[in-house]
């Protein structure tokens, strides 16, 4: 019998978050040393337009398309997925719902119940997943009163303040 190669994606769930985990922080810390991001000093998301832009003290911007995960209510602890979120917008789900096909495919919960009880540890793993899913280039998690957006970027544009 031929050995079948697997793609990541049909990986362990365990591993595939794990190294969903790994990537999103390799990530983040090659954004942080490139262009700073962690240190903006705003952020916004336009859903409309599906693009976040992020805002430095020294006048720099930095923009990307996003798509939204979910949302983490930091009040009673639950996320809501974005595949099924009132307040996003159909073609700002997709990320989402690649999160929701592996959680299909994987008899996960975690990932096909539209709202569920966690941490915010947990939300950023639903987070990493998608965005590794996705082949995104990140994931921002913004404040917005007593929630917490969790969006996937994509290629990111800088612009800087001139001098």
């Amino acid at each position: 019998m031929k050995s079948k190669a697997t793609t990541p994606e049909h990986a362990n769930p365990a591993q595939y978050l794990e190294a969903a985990r790994e990537g999103l922080a390799l990530q983040t810390a090659a954004h942080s040393s490139t262009w700073h991001f962690g240190e903006e000093k705003t952020w916004a998301a336009d859903l409309d337009t599906g693009v976040i832009v992020f805002s430095f003290a020294d006048g720099t911007t930095a923009k990307a398309q996003l798509q939204v995960v979910g949302t983490y209510n930091t009040v009673d602890g639950t996320f809501l997925w974005a595949w099924d979120h009132p307040s996003v917008p159909e073609a700002l789900r997709r990320h989402a719902a690649l999160a929701k096909q592996w959680g299909e495919k994987h008899d996960l919960p975690a990932f096909i119940s539209r709202k569920i009880e966690c941490t915010e540890d947990d939300a950023w793993s639903y987070a990493a997943v998608t965005n590794r899913l996705a082949n995104a280039n990140g994931v921002y998690r913004g404040p917005a009163g007593t929630a917490l957006f969790f969006i996937t970027f994509g290629e990111v544009s800088i612009a800087r303040a001139e001098p």
